[in-house]
This record gives C-alpha cells, structure tokens and sequence, in this order.
C-alpha cells in the first residue's frame, strides 16, 4: 500500500507538471523530475521553500557526475546515520549562511549547465551604459535611436551580456583589497564570499556568456578576444590596485593597457551588433570609438578622483601619481590626454561628415547631461587637486563624518 501510494503522488506531480509545461518527451526525466519536487517541497526542520532553493543555488555547480559518483560510495560505506545526519546539517548550515552573502554569484552561472544567469540589479544597474551605447554608438550602423523598434529589436541580446559583464564586474571589485580592509583579517563572511569569487574568476566566468552568443550563432573570435581582454582588464585592476594599497611597483605600460582595456564591453557590444545586422566590421570606426572610449575613461577618472581613492578603485591619476611623483603626475598625464586627442581629431576628420557632427553633437549633449559645460566635446580638462597621502586623506573624512 505504501508503495501504491507513492506512485499516486508521483503521478498527481507529473500530471501537475505537465499542465505548468515542466516537462519532456523523457519519461525518465519526468519522473526523476517529479520525485525531487516532492522531496523539495517536503518538511525539512526549519528550513523554508525559499532557504532550499537557496541552498541549491549555491550546491548545484558542485554537483558533477564525478562527485555523484563519490558520494554513492559514500552513501554505501557509511554505517553510521548520525554521523550522515550531522554531515547533512553542516552543509546546510554553511549553504544558508553563505547563499545570503554571496547572491550575485548563485544568480550569475551554474557551471555544471554551462548557463549564463543575470540578476535583475544587475540589468538595473547595466541600463545607463546601454542607453549610453544605443545613443552613441547606433548612428555608426546607420540606425536611427529615435525608433523604438530598432531598440527593442537589438536590445534583449545586448542587454542580456552588459547585464552578466556588469555582475562579474562588480565581483572583480568586491574582490578588491581596500583601505577598510587591508590591515585587517577577514570576517568569516568576507572570507567566504572572496573565496566564491575568486573560485569564480579561475574557471573561466565568461564561459557561459560565450556558450550563449555560440548557440545563437552572434560569436565571433573578436568577439571572445575581447572578452579574454576584459578578463585580463579585471585581473588588471586587481593588481595595480593591491599594489597601491601595499606601496608596491606600478608599471606605466600596466596602467596605459589597462585604461585601453576598461572599455571592453562596448567593444563587445558594438560586434555584437554588427554579427545582428549581418554587415562587415568598420575598421575606421572601430578604432575612432575605441580612442574615444579612452578619452571618456579618463575623463571619467578625474571625476571620480576622490571617491576612487576613498575606495581604492582603478584610476589612472592615481596611478601617475605614484609612478611620476605628486608634482610630475599632473603634467604627464596632461600630455597624454593631448596625444590621444591628436589621434582623436585626426580620425574624426577621416569619418563620414554626416557621421562626425552627430557623433560631435551626442558628446555635446552627454557633456551637459553630464552637469558640465564646455566648448571641447568631451567637456573641459580639470586636472583635481593632488592627493599625496591617500591614507591620511581617508582618515581625514572618517573623522570627519564621525
């Protein structure tokens, strides 16, 4: 009879699966399918529907063959069921605790199924950098932004890989040594998380994102070059912002390539929308957007000047005025702007002129949007004040706001 039963609620689940569409042509799989949802929805202690799912979410990349197979061996050699039971509680234990801290990568990827996953922060968050694109990067495809069905047309796949680049780019920095940190030791809870990342960015976080772009035919080998390129921009900033916080070398061609590489992630996104429209790569423009993208992170740099040496993020400042000194800084990195904006005039020259106005009127418009006023199209060049002890000056505004 006990068995009969369990066949009926077996069956009472496949027939609700099948009218909520969770199911296959695989009887198998239903089944196998249709028993775990009975066991998940069983009592567990303490434990919610929520905390399960919680705790899968961060188990399942784990789960391969070869540790199913292990665990079998396990199952059958383990006499004891208390020492099962106590084994059982730990790992629930440390998966809800650890599920809590460390959201963004349970929704970020499942390895084991090779799935790219996007938060809905994250697709929050992207969204200023994807209305910056469509607006600025539209007209070199000849695509007209005031049309909402070229928008939409494009946007779930573009939306799609800003959204998961921006969830591992705010891994990168959560795995940044700070100045709240660095002479302290790690909570439990930092440890584990930084672990979870740092696990994350060894086994090739950008696979899954790949996969996707593969099997809808959009991957191009620049395309996985420049997000080999991005992988390598984030290990960057790691580096030379740990060597800033431990006062160790900082090499110029370290910080010019890293400044060169920030930009990535418009570069994906302007292939991608290339392979979208079936047309050939333009070269010309190609390398005209990519000096503009470092002339706009530079001059993004020197905005957040301040709040990047309170938080010890990448700036390029910052990096001058420990490879050249407080009093050269200024002037160097001055010299560099104005080589790159010879380039930059000379290849804006070179475009369509059509092309160059509009693209000279967007970076006007951004300018003030951007709250600054300036005849130049990417705003006036205000070098900040220097910050010559970054330590004190931090100290400096805690005491203050305390």
């Amino acid at each position: 009879m006990e068995e009969l039963r369990k066949l009926e609620k077996v069956q009472r689940m496949l027939e609700f699966m099948d009218s909520r569409g969770v199911s296959n042509s695989n009887h198998h799989s239903n089944r196998f399918l249709a028993n775990f949802i009975i066991f998940m929805i069983q009592p567990c202690g303490d434990l919610a529907i929520n905390d399960k799912c919680c705790v899968l979410s961060y188990f399942i990349p784990t789960l391969s063959s070869s540790f199913l197979e292990d665990a079998y061996q396990h199952h059958h050699f383990t006499t004891t069921s208390e020492q099962n039971s106590g084994f059982q509680q730990s790992l629930v234990g440390d998966a809800l605790v650890s599920c809590n801290q460390t959201k963004e990568y349970s929704l970020l990827q499942s390895s084991n199924e090779n799935m790219a996953v996007v938060g809905l922060d994250s697709m929050q968050m992207a969204n200023s950098t994807l209305e910056d694109f469509c607006r600025s990067y539209f007209m070199f495809h000849g695509l007209d932004v005031s049309k909402p069905q070229l928008i939409f047309k494009y946007l779930p796949i573009l939306s799609f890989t800003e959204s998961y680049i921006y969830q591992l780019d705010k891994m990168n920095e959560k795995m940044l040594e700070t100045p709240n940190n660095e002479k302290c030791v790690y909570g439990e809870k930092d440890k584990r998380e930084t672990e979870l990342f740092v696990s994350c960015f060894s086994n090739d976080p950008v696979r899954p994102l790949v996969t996707v772009l593969e099997h809808r035919g959009l991957l191009t080998e620049r395309i996985r070059e420049e997000l080999r390129q991005g992988e390598e921009y984030w290990a960057l900033e790691r580096k030379l912002c740990s060597a800033l916080i431990n006062k160790e070398e900082i090499l110029v061609e370290d910080v010019m390539k890293a400044v060169h590489l920030k930009s990535f992630d418009y570069r994906v996104l302007n292939l991608l929308l290339y392979e979208l429209q079936g047309t050939k790569v333009e070269e010309l423009h190609m390398e005209f957007l990519s000096l503009s993208e470092f002339l706009v992170e530079v001059s993004d740099d020197l905005y957040d000047y301040e709040d990047d040496v309170l938080e010890n993020n990448f700036n390029i400042l910052r990096m001058f005025i420990r490879i050249y000194g407080p009093s050269a800084a200024p002037a160097m990195l001055a010299k560099c702007i104005s080589e790159a904006e010879e380039k930059y005039e000379c290849l804006l020259k070179s475009l369509d002129p059509h092309l160059s106005l509009n693209y000279q009127k967007r970076c006007a418009d951004a300018t003030k949007e951007g709250g600054k006023v300036s005849e130049h199209p990417l705003g006036t060049w205000t070098i900040p004040t220097v910050i010559q002890d970054e330590e004190l000056y931090r100290l400096k505004l805690k005491s203050d706001s305390s």
